[in-house]
């Protein structure tokens, strides 16, 4: 199976999709039906930015899905009830990143957004360590070289981390169930993985074109930025996250007619952040 995509770049902007990816790998083994699990997949982001390679935009893919293996995770965030043995890896301990864990939304997921439960066994050590080096090592290998490079070219690099979020949000989703999104939520951990003028830009840009825009709530981004983002050192990382009712019929996953205004917008934002340097802001 091929599980990560990488487009090397020109420019001083990078673009990954950690949570897009529709491959189900063979041992997998999950036990809820399929529907309900691809519930969890960021269904077509990738085709939203399909276009960024063109511009000179280095792109990462994530092809495995998140349910199998969340890259937007640390390997440390090891949710122990899933193993049928002591994990001997080091283990997360801080309560804010645990969060995610209690809603059973750790490296490897145990429930769906809605609380179902994906596995009806324990997974081993082996199968665990097996994830991480196909999945998680080689796509934050590519996004961690990604950036170097824009960085090492112009100085200053920029990281878009793309996602997409459900209209309202689910009971075990966030720790805000029932939320109604906005059109975008921009995140950047609280002005720590970008600086605010960078975020501010990104924010006005698109409610300049008409889209209601949240702040960090309730998404502030999570490992893909907080590891990436250094805006003292020019490295700049935000979270877009999009919402599915624009282009997508949530419960066939399949595209409506918002899709191609949508990929407008999101292709003048892009163009936007191609004009822009943050020194400068």
């Amino acid at each position: 199976m091929h599980y990560v995509t990488y487009r090397p770049g020109t420019s001083p902007l990078v673009l990954d999709s950690p949570h897009s990816g529709v491959n189900y790998p063979d041992d997998f083994a999950y036990a809820c039906p399929l529907k309900t699990l691809r519930t969890a997949e960021d269904t077509h982001v990738e085709k939203l930015y399909d276009f960024a390679p063109a511009l000179g935009v280095a792109w990462i893919e994530a092809h495995f899905p998140r349910s199998y293996l969340d890259a937007n995770r640390d390997t440390t965030e090891m949710d122990m009830t899933l193993l049928g043995e002591p994990w001997p890896d080091p283990v997360a301990t801080d309560p804010a990143t645990l969060s995610k864990v209690r809603l059973g939304k750790g490296l490897i997921w145990r429930e769906t957004d809605d609380g179902v439960l994906i596995y009806n066994r324990k997974l081993s050590v082996t199968e665990v360590r097996a994830r991480i080096a196909h999945c998680w090592q080689p796509y934050h290998a590519a996004v961690e070289q990604a950036i170097d490079a824009a960085h090492a070219r112009h100085g200053f690099s920029i990281h878009i981390n793309c996602h997409s979020m459900p209209a309202v949000a689910a009971s075990h989703a966030t720790d805000f169930p029932g939320l109604v999104h906005a059109d975008f939520v921009i995140g950047d951990r609280d002005q720590s993985t970008a600086s605010e003028a960078l975020s501010l830009l990104v924010c006005e840009h698109l409610q300049s074109l008409g889209y209601s825009v949240s702040h960090n709530h309730p998404y502030k981004g999570v490992e893909l930025v907080r590891r990436y983002g250094n805006p003292a050192h020019e490295r700049h990382s935000i979270q877009v996250e999009v919402n599915r009712k624009l282009y997508m019929n949530e419960q066939t996953l399949e595209m409506t007619d918002g899709f191609a205004p949508l990929q407008i917008s999101l292709r003048s934002l892009v163009q936007r952040l191609l004009q822009t340097d943050p020194r400068t802001l």
